[in-house]
């Protein structure tokens, strides 16, 4: 259904630009589940009034919830679908995880709303669920979990495709309401055809269950969607890709400090320092560093900026000392690395002046690290000290 009416409303529209494509699915998305999410409401109200079934109708209120969600999704992707402006140069992509967000926390307010629900009846009673419209009952509440698994698997390709968080979260959304409903169903054929007592109400209880596992979907999905937000770190393998791809271009001899700062879906800004020799020509060196930029930026689609790091690397001498400053490294801990290595001879004495990436799993502090190198360096290189910048790094 989803690709016929792709077809119909984003005909023509599959050439235009990744973020106009993307924009487009994502608001055909939304106003698909809000249609399907109000029929569900509306279906499942009527029936679990008629049954006096309380988890059926707190699973219609969810539907409505959904509805509600989709709303808040169509809009986060019209605001991020808006170019940039004068008060935002970077675009509005984040709104769609702004969106993702208001999503997860729906999702949170209806697991706690059918808790409620379910947990007064536990505890107060109520008519017998079912007396009445069992069968109807059940065929709605199969057929809602053929739709909601639908919703749940279209949602996923479409945010697999797009790398979509806001898409991600409706897609989990949708299987909570699967297992949902399924859970209600188990419930009332076990109310209609298992003999219990009176007070054990599997109806109240299946709604308990229910509850809980939307609440841990809720808080998994706030988690997801606030991670980019926050500034969450950027794939390693994508970050191995640009450092490759840099290193693919003649004259550059060394990638460090790639940092990716990411202001939506395609508004990706990269920088990145690369090691070219301290004596090529500086206009060579100049067109090399362009042609990587535009390569990195065409290939990533990303705005890519690469700082120039002149290295000597035909001294024998400071060969030599780069080489004994990377063996103390090693004792201090294998997973150190150096870049931007150099020696400055002073009055008296050599001050080697270099960087040092460590992993954010290394505990030691940045001071007790400088400390530890600075005290081997003078230990092995005599005549020799170290003036030591730390960089935290993954690893």
């Amino acid at each position: 259904m989803i690709r016929l009416l792709a077809k119909w409303f984003i005909r023509g529209k599959e050439s235009d630009s990744p973020e106009r494509v993307r924009s487009a699915y994502g608001i055909l998305s939304g106003c698909f589940g809000i249609f399907l999410n109000l029929v569900l409401f509306t279906v499942k109200l009527i029936f679990g009034l008629l049954a006096h079934a309380v988890s059926l109708q707190a699973d219609a209120f969810n539907n409505l919830g959904d509805a509600g969600s989709s709303v808040i999704s169509l809009f986060g992707f019209r605001l991020a679908s808006k170019k940039p402006d004068r008060d935002h140069p970077y675009g509005h992509g984040r709104f769609e995880y702004v969106s993702g967000l208001f999503v997860s926390i729906a999702i949170i307010l209806m697991g706690w709303s059918l808790f409620r629900n379910a947990l007064g009846v536990v505890l107060h009673g109520g008519e017998p669920a079912y007396a009445t419209h069992f069968t109807a009952s059940v065929c709605v509440m199969g057929a809602a979990v053929l739709v909601k698994l639908y919703m749940f698997l279209y949602n996923r390709a479409l945010a697999k495709r797009f790398d979509s968080p806001a898409l991600r979260a409706v897609a989990f959304d949708s299987l909570s309401d699967t297992v949902a409903t399924g859970a209600v169903l188990v419930s009332a054929l076990v109310t209609r055809f298992v003999p219990l007592p009176e007070w054990v109400r599997p109806d109240a209880w299946s709604g308990l269950l229910v509850s809980l596992f939307i609440l841990y979907t809720g808080l998994k999905s706030v988690k997801e969607t606030t991670a980019p937000l926050l500034g969450r770190r950027p794939d390693p393998a994508f970050v191995s890709a640009i450092e490759e791809a840099t290193l693919s271009f003649e004259g550059i001899g060394g990638v460090h400090d790639v940092i990716v700062h990411d202001y939506g879906p395609g508004r990706v800004f990269v920088s990145l320092h690369a090691e070219v020799p301290a004596d090529a020509d500086i206009r060579d060196i100049h067109e090399v560093i362009d042609n990587a930029e535009k390569y990195l930026s065409e290939r990533f689609r990303c705005n890519a900026t690469i700082h120039m790091d002149p290295i000597i690397t035909d001294d024998p001498e400071t060969v030599r000392l780069h080489a004994l400053a990377r063996d103390a490294l090693n004792e201090i801990g294998p997973s150190l690395s150096i870049h931007d290595f150099r020696a400055v001879q002073g009055p008296q004495n050599k001050t080697l002046l270099f960087d040092v990436s460590v992993p954010y799993t290394f505990s030691e502090s940045d001071e007790t690290i400088r400390e530890r190198i600075e005290r081997a360096i003078a230990e092995r290189i005599p005549g020799c000290r170290a003036d030591v910048t730390v960089d935290r790094a993954d690893g």
